[in-house]
C-alpha cells in the first residue's frame, strides 16, 4: 500500500517536534537538560520530573483536582484539545469537570458541527463554535456559565474569511472582551509565514479597536514563542522555526508595546503567565515525538494577554502542567476579579 497521507494537525505537530530530537537540541541545552536528554537523571532533579521542573506524566493523572478559586474571582481556562472526539477518549471530561472553570476556551477543536454532549450543556448553557470550512482542521470554541452581550467569528478587514473560519471569536460581557484564537501556524519550513503575516496585520489593529472601547482578555494557542526562554531550542529554531521568526515575535511585541507608529490611543497589554513569572522555563506544548515531554523539551504557545489596566485585577494564572495525554498541550488557567467582567 501507498503511504498515508499526513493530516495537517500531524504535519503542524512535527513543524514544532522537528527540532525536538536529542542530537538536534544539545546545542541550546544546559549541562542539567543535556543529562536528561540522554536519559539520566541530573542530581537536582527529582524523579517525575524534567530538569525544566515540568512532570513528565505521559497520561494525566487518574484522579484530577485543583484548589479551589479565590473568593469573588470569576475563572478561565485556555485549552488547545487537540481534536474534540480525541480529547473526550483521553479524559478532556475528568479534566473540565474537575476545573469547572466558569469560561472554557477551547482551540484546534477540529469539529465538523457544534458538538452535543450532554456533561457540558449541562455545565456551560453559553456554547459558541468557530468551525473551519476544512474538514476536522482548526477549530474553537468557548463555553460560558456567563451569557455574553454579542458574539462574533470574524476578523475584521481580513481579506479571506474563509481563512478566519475556525481560528477566532470574540465575546463581548458588560465590562470586558474575551477574544479567544487558534492562531495561524507558520508552517513547515515557514511555507504559511505569509498567511500568519496576514493574519497579524489584521488581528494586531482588531484588538486595538476592541481595547479602546473596552478591556480585552484575549487567549488561547497563539501559536509564538515571543523569547528565547518560551522554547528549549531557541537557537536552531530562531527564523526557521514556525512560531519563533522575527515576524511572529515582532507582531506579538508590539501588542503588548505599540511601536511608535502605532494609531494614538494604543493602549499597553500584558503577557500575564510571563509577567508573573519572568524567569521560569515552563512550557504548554511538548511534542508526542522524541520524548519530549520526559527531557522537557517543549514550546510556551498558549497565553492570557489582558489589557495593561486589568492586570491588578489578576488573582492566579498557572500552567495545569500535569494535564497532560488527553492533548499535546497543557491548559493555562487565569483566576481574574468577578467584577471585571
Amino acid at each position: 500500500m501507498p503511504p498515508r497521507r499526513a493530516s495537517k494537525r500531524k504535519v503542524e505537530d512535527e513543524d514544532f517536534a522537528e527540532a525536538s530530537s536529542s542530537k538536534k537540541l544539545k546545542t541550546d541545552l544546559t549541562e542539567s537538560q543535556q543529562a536528561e536528554s540522554e536519559g539520566g537523571h541530573p542530581a537536582d532533579t527529582a524523579p517525575g520530573f524534567s530538569a525544566n521542573g515540568q512532570p513528565t506524566n505521559k497520561t494525566p493523572p487518574q484522579n484530577i483536582s485543583f484548589p479551589e478559586r479565590s473568593p469573588g474571582s470569576f475563572r478561565i481556562s485556555a485549552y488547545n484539545i487537540c481534536g474534540w472526539a480525541p480529547a473526550h477518549k483521553r479524559g478532556f471530561k475528568a479534566y473540565y469537570e474537575a476545573e469547572n472553570a466558569d469560561i472554557l476556551v477551547l482551540s484546534e477543536t477540529k469539529v465538523n458541527d457544534a458538538p452535543l454532549e450532554p456533561a457540558i450543556s449541562a455545565l456551560y448553557p453559553y456554547r459558541y463554535w468557530s468551525i473551519s470550512g476544512t474538514k476536522t482542521y482548526a477549530g474553537v470554541g468557548i463555553l460560558s456559565k456567563k451569557e455574553p452581550l454579542s458574539v462574533s467569528k470574524t476578523l475584521p478587514g481580513h481579506p479571506n474569511p474563509e481563512t478566519v473560519k475556525g481560528r477566532i471569536i470574540t465575546l463581548e460581557f458588560e465590562h470586558a472582551y474575551i477574544i479567544g484564537t487558534y492562531v495561524v501556524n507558520a508552517g513547515q519550513g515557514l511555507k504559511t509565514l505569509d498567511k500568519k503575516k496576514q493574519w497579524q496585520e489584521h488581528f494586531e489593529p482588531y484588538i486595538r479597536e476592541l481595547d479602546k472601547k473596552k478591556p480585552v482578555i484575549w487567549c488561547g494557542d497563539l501559536n509564538v514563542a515571543p523569547t528565547a526562554i518560551d522554547l528549549a531550542n531557541p537557537k536552531q529554531n530562531w527564523n526557521k522555526g514556525p512560531g519563533y521568526t522575527e515576524a511572529e515575535t515582532t507582531s506579538y511585541k508590539n501588542i503588548l508595546n505599540p511601536p511608535e507608529d502605532a494609531p494614538d490611543g494604543s493602549g499597553k497589554f500584558v503577557d500575564v503567565w510571563r509577567d508573573r513569572h519572568p524567569d521560569t522555563r515552563h512550557y504548554t506544548y511538548f511534542s508526542y515525538r522524541f520524548n519530549a515531554r520526559q527531557k522537557g523539551l517543549g514550546w510556551r504557545l498558549d497565553m492570557f494577554v489582558l489589557s495593561e489596566r486589568l492586570k491588578e485585577s489578576v488573582k492566579m494564572c498557572e500552567i495545569r502542567d500535569e494535564i497532560w495525554g488527553i492533548s499535546d498541550h497543557c491548559p493555562l488557567v487565569l483566576e481574574i476579579d468577578e467584577n471585571a467582567l
